[in-house]
């Protein structure tokens, strides 16, 4: 599967932004999807994921502000991403697996090209 990532831009403290991940391939809904950042000076961590069913996962600093969703008709997976804070600045990079993706996830098998975003204060 490969993935393409969008929506990354600036935003001012307390706004939203949505990134979108479009998947390739006939068997998108065998993925489990989700969102990873890395900040500048520090290792990618996870933030969101969700299974083929819908189940979402969430990293600690961003529950409630952030939501993952899918759409398998449209391959595509979302990060909305709301009351941005200035340490959420990062490369927000999508990812899938037929695996899981959880908070523990720190190596799936498919990564996408990141998108920066940049959240002002």
């Amino acid at each position: 599967v490969q993935l393409q990532a969008s929506g990354g831009g600036l935003v001012q403290a307390g706004g939203s932004l949505r990134l979108s991940c479009a998947a390739s391939g006939r068997t998108f809904g065998n993925y489990a999807m989700g969102w990873f950042r890395q900040a500048p000076g520090k290792e990618r961590e996870f933030v969101a994921g969700i299974s083929w069913s819908g189940n979402t996962y969430y990293a600690d600093s961003v529950k409630g502000r952030f939501a993952i969703s899918r759409d398998n008709a449209k391959k595509t997976v979302y990060l909305q991403m709301n009351s941005l804070k200035p340490e959420d600045t990062a490369v927000y990079y999508c990812a899938a697996d037929l695996n899981l993706i959880v908070p523990t996830t720190t190596t799936p098998a498919h990564w996408g090209q990141g998108t920066l975003v940049t959240v002002s204060s």
